[in-house]
């Protein structure tokens, strides 16, 4: 399944990078993320819990970022399992463009599922994946412009 999108945020380019790398941040953005452990600047683990369709599962996973072409772009893989609803990997590349005082946030990702939540039907996973990856950036735009306001 692919997915993309693009946001525009009121924030600078550098402000906007720092805060996609900012745990607290990023925890709280996060639709159903009970715990996000930053082990290293490229190395991230994430325990979250979601409903898709009638399963909710919790899944454990890792993430690693690729920040060579930081600020302007970065890519991100990661990894997670879901005991018996199954498991979910995939990757995204980001980019950030300067736009006056805000920043237009724009990505591509690639997920592959498997297990339980595979048989839901790609209808509902494609649906909840939109819905999931709105809340996020939504959150994310908010927090950032509340942040230079404050």
């Amino acid at each position: 399944m692919d997915l993309s999108d693009e946001i525009r945020i009121e924030a600078p380019r550098d402000v906007v990078y720092r805060a996609l790398n900012d745990p607290d941040i990023l925890r709280e953005c996060i639709p159903g993320c009970e715990e996000l452990i930053q082990h290293s600047p490229e190395n991230l683990e994430a325990k979250v819990v979601l409903k898709i369709g009638p399963v909710k599962a919790s899944f454990a996973g890792a993430v690693t970022l690729d920040t060579a072409g930081a600020p302007g772009s970065f890519s991100l893989t990661g990894e997670g399992k879901g005991g018996a609803a199954g498991f979910a990997k995939g990757g995204a590349d980001v980019t950030l463009t300067e736009d006056g005082a805000a920043t237009i946030l724009a990505y591509t990702a690639k997920v592959e599922i498997g297990g339980k939540i595979a048989q839901l039907g790609s209808r509902l996973i494609a649906g909840t994946a939109k819905k999931l990856s709105g809340k996020f950036f939504t959150r994310f735009g908010e927090i950032v412009a509340e942040q230079q306001v404050g």
